[in-house]
């Protein structure tokens, strides 16, 4: 047994052990000290579901977020701190390319978990291993070799990813897709009409690659390097001609352009050498900005509001100074 501060886990879970996991991963190329212990973590039947809303009878292994996954590795098997959660392009992306690990949702109106993650970046969004992949790793040794290499055929990898890819786009129809359709608009409305000369450079409205190929290259034109350690804004755009850049944050549930972001972003400007950057913050609705606003009070001053269902203007936050025996 492995004790862990007031945690007690077993040296298998489902079966499996940990030399069990790497063996598998060695033999796909995918072996890493962080890979193995994601893996088995995703295979924890004994620990309760961390998402409040899942149903009662729910295990850990059925669907984990990034978060419940880092605290499980650094946290429960490590006895340490977490893994930063940014990292899951190392931990978790690697099994999800060759389909080992597909993501879920929680519905939280019936607490149940769907294939694919129709949310981009929703709190409810979580992994789990696949369950062709587990089957791998419980098969008896005389037939783990020939079902691995079963696994990994080409088109045996090909078939997998189609299907979870069209599971994916069945789940997204089912949900709310508030933040995509937000994102999509202030590309297409917002920008064109109230920044005249800037280019989209970068958006972050999926759970793949943090940075895909595209976008670094855009990046790369632009004169930015993106890393694990920004903030990653949901819109970035470059204007050519001033050099400024500018961010938008589209707010679906969370995540306005505030003053811990202005300083982490208004860095990544300096660093990349221009001469200054712009910030929005966009919502759908004034009922959501409302919501959000009477709540946390978060905008900072000198940053921009934009309503999509007020699309023809935008707000300026100012700061009011009162001098002494002054009116504002």
């Amino acid at each position: 047994m492995i004790q862990i501060k007031d945690r007690v886990l077993p040296d298998q879970l489902q079966g499996i052990s940990k030399d069990r996991i790497r063996a598998t991963l060695r033999a796909i190329d995918r072996e890493s000290d962080d890979m193995v212990d994601a893996v088995f973590a995703l295979l924890d039947d004994i620990t309760p579901s961390l998402f409040p809303k899942a149903q009662l009878d729910a295990r850990f292994c059925d669907g984990a977020s990034t978060q419940h996954i880092a605290a499980h590795v650094g946290m429960w098997q490590r006895g340490g701190a977490r893994l930063d959660r940014e990292g899951r392009d190392y931990w978790i992306k690697p099994l999800r390319d060759i389909g080992a690990i597909e993501p879920v949702y929680l519905k939280p109106d019936v607490g149940v978990f769907i294939l694919g993650h129709p949310v981009p970046k929703s709190p409810n969004s979580a992994y789990r291993l696949a369950a062709s992949f587990r089957e791998v790793l419980t098969a008896p040794e005389s037939e783990w070799e020939p079902r691995l290499q079963a696994w990994i055929q080409e088109d045996t990898v090909r078939a997998r990813l189609q299907r979870q890819a069209e599971l994916s786009q069945l789940a997204r129809s089912a949900v709310d897709t508030k933040h995509s359709d937000l994102v999509q608009a202030c590309q297409m409305f917002y920008a064109p009409a109230f920044l005249p000369g800037f280019q989209v450079v970068y958006v972050d409205d999926a759970d793949g690659d943090r940075v895909s190929e595209a976008q670094r290259a855009a990046l790369t034109q632009a004169g930015i390097s993106l890393t694990l350690a920004d903030a990653m804004p949901d819109i970035l755009l470059w204007n050519a001609e001033t050099n400024w850049l500018w961010v938008i944050e589209a707010v679906a549930s969370d995540g306005e352009v505030d003053l811990h972001k202005v300083q982490q972003l208004s860095e990544l400007a300096r660093r990349s050498g221009k001469p200054g950057i712009g910030f929005t913050t966009a919502y759908q609705t004034w009922k959501a900005a409302a919501a959000r606003q009477s709540r946390y009070k978060n905008l900072p001053p000198g940053t921009h509001l934009w309503i999509m269902e007020d699309p023809t203007k935008q707000f300026h936050a100012l700061e009011a100074i009162s001098l002494p025996g002054t009116k504002v």
